[in-house]
């Protein structure tokens, strides 16, 4: 019997598919409403399910948890759950989770930036077992978008006391395709597919995250195929692959949906003056950063709004370097060679472009007098002691945004608040009027022009001073079959992917 056993664990090892991924750091919260941090959120989207989501175009909302959705009048907004849909732990998914997961969200003992995606929302009632009536405040033009939070088990957290500390946040139950099977500090991350998933059951068995804080052995161990999937910054891959490494891999190129981004603190004095903002905006190159950093893989980003949709304001240019005019605003705001500005410049090392970005304008701003320092920190430190408790000068950082962006939650002054994604303390009463009118519009063309007055205000007051958009440079090993790409990436059939085992 023993010698049976071994055969079939040996068997199994020669015959089960992993697919190797890397992440920058553990995870803090596997929860896909507490998930703030990059990796919470990546590995959280194979446990959980949401009631709608994209489609492989990310142009046209379909169904996930949900079997079906319509709207019975231009408030009231009604689910029917698929039939059959299981938690990880074999219980059955029902309406009581959704009206609990929303209960949950806003409740006053959970601190979470996606409250606010809720905000529009009167009340949530169950109709029956499988079927869920949304009745909003008013008519929302981002309705549908807001029920694509994760939905969590009742039958697990209802008697959870705090959920900011649970256990459940490094055990969490889903619903999605995979189930976390391990997950320990310093050890791999290791994903299950999920047998009962509604879908079907995943191709590959395992995914397996290997927690790698520093980029260069990421790429590294990319570069050498113990990873099977990752992205590619423009300087490796112009400079440092062979063509061996392509006889191997596949690449997909896209305009990410990212920029990056100077936040100025404006609680602090010295940012509070325009012209201070101003003249850094014009001491800083933005096609020699573009030029340097994607060697012909990227652009100048030019506002809050990815250059892919009705939001997007054509109209609103990158200002262009002008040392002499970034010295006359600094010295009209009390700055001088004897008196020069001096700040820090706080970022990550999760990615090889930000502390590079940094140098780049450190030496860019030094050329106008400005004496900067710079901080480069682990990802999850700099989160929990720089960004959420506020205490920078600037901060160099990204966003990631979606094809019909909600800018309350970045921009609005209510989100200047403890959790909430405003942590620059931005205040415009001009932009949080038409935030507040575009909450209400359904109509595209009113729509387009509230986004685009919003995106030329935003700019006007180099609240942030935008920098560039990268490509997404994605290459996956060719052992890995069945990858469809989209607008939205690879990864929207990943369910269906196969490893073909005589490639490993």
């Amino acid at each position: 019997m023993r010698y049976f056993s071994l055969f079939i664990l040996l068997f199994f090892s020669l015959h089960a598919s992993s697919l190797h991924l890397a992440t920058s750091t553990n995870p803090s919260r596997l929860n896909p409403l507490l998930a703030t941090d990059s990796s919470s959120a990546e590995i959280s989207e194979f446990i959980f399910n949401a009631l709608v989501k994209y489609d492989k175009d990310s142009s046209t909302i379909i169904g996930d948890l949900a079997q079906s959705f319509h709207f019975e009048n231009p408030t009231t907004l009604i689910f029917k759950l698929r039939p059959n849909i299981l938690w990880q732990d074999g219980v059955k998914l029902s309406a009581k989770d959704v009206l609990f997961t929303y209960k949950l969200i806003n409740s006053k003992d959970v601190v979470s930036p996606y409250t606010a995606e809720f905000r529009m929302v009167k009340s949530v009632e169950i109709v029956d077992e499988q079927t869920i009536k949304v009745v909003y405040k008013k008519p929302y033009f981002k309705a549908l978008e807001t029920w694509m939070m994760g939905i969590l088990p009742e039958h697990i957290l209802k008697n959870e006391k705090n959920l900011m500390s649970s256990s459940f946040n490094t055990h969490p139950i889903g619903s999605g395709a995979y189930k976390l099977t391990q997950l320990e500090h310093s050890k791999d991350i290791i994903l299950s597919a999920n047998p009962t998933y509604f879908l079907g059951k995943p191709k590959i068995d395992q995914i397996i995250f290997h927690v790698i804080p520093d980029p260069m052995t990421r790429f590294l161990m990319l570069k050498s195929a113990k990873i099977d999937v990752g992205n590619l910054e423009a300087m490796e891959y112009e400079r440092q692959l062979d063509k061996d490494f392509f006889v191997r891999f596949n690449k997909y190129e896209d305009i990410a949906h990212t920029y990056s981004y100077l936040g100025f603190n404006l609680r602090n004095k010295k940012f509070q003056d325009p012209r201070v903002r101003e003249a850094l905006s014009l001491a800083i190159d933005r096609d020699e950063l573009v030029k340097i950093l994607f060697l012909g893989h990227g652009r100048v980003c030019t506002g809050p709004f990815l250059p892919t949709g009705l939001a997007f304001n054509k109209d609103v240019k990158a200002p262009k370097q002008n040392l002499q005019r970034a010295k006359e605003l600094l010295r009209a705001a009390g700055y001088d060679e004897k008196h020069p500005l001096t700040f820090e410049i706080a970022t990550s090392n999760s990615s090889a472009i930000r502390p590079y970005a940094a140098q780049i304008m450190q030496y860019q701003l030094q050329k106008a007098g400005v004496h900067v320092s710079l901080r480069i920190m682990e990802w999850q430190a700099f989160l929990n002691m720089v960004v959420f408790p506020r205490k920078f000068e600037t901060v160099l950082l990204g966003w990631s945004l979606s094809s019909t962006p909600d800018p309350y939650l970045l921009w609005h002054s209510d989100n200047d608040k403890a959790g909430g994604f405003n942590f620059i303390g931005y205040h415009n009463k001009k932009v949080d009027r038409n935030i507040e009118m575009m909450q209400e519009s359904v109509d595209t063309k009113a729509l387009s022009k509230l986004w685009q007055s919003i995106f030329a205000d935003i700019v006007a007051d180099n609240a942030y001073l935008f920098l560039f958009i990268p490509n997404d440079i994605t290459v996956a090993n060719k052992k890995i079959k069945n990858i469809t790409p989209s607008p939205s990436g690879i990864w929207y059939n990943y369910k269906d992917w196969q490893i073909d085992l005589d490639q490993r």
